[in-house]
């Protein structure tokens, strides 16, 4: 799933929920509205700092996965001397 969509996704089930309790409890249709609206605003908020924090510690997951990756090609750079032998 493309991450651009989960905000969009977030808001408009929560939107969807809002208008059924709002429907169900018999709320003014002006209170359904402002109801509606401001989960709307709440959740696309809500969608984009979890969009921010996946790509946040996706970045540190790259960034140690590099840093083994060069500790792991340091270690191998004299593939044909085992250890405790010397080169001569």
């Amino acid at each position: 799933m493309n991450r651009k969509n989960i905000p969009l996704l977030l808001m408009l089930t929560a939107g969807a929920v809002t208008c059924i309790i709002t429907y169900l409890k018999k709320y003014p249709v002006n209170t359904q509205l402002i109801a509606l609206f401001v989960v709307l605003v709440v959740f696309y908020i809500l969608g984009n700092v979890l969009i921010w924090t996946l790509g946040y510690f996706e970045k540190q997951n790259e960034e140690k996965r590099a840093e083994e990756g060069e500790v792991i090609e340091k270690d191998s750079e004299n593939p044909g001397q085992e250890a405790g032998q010397e080169q001569e």
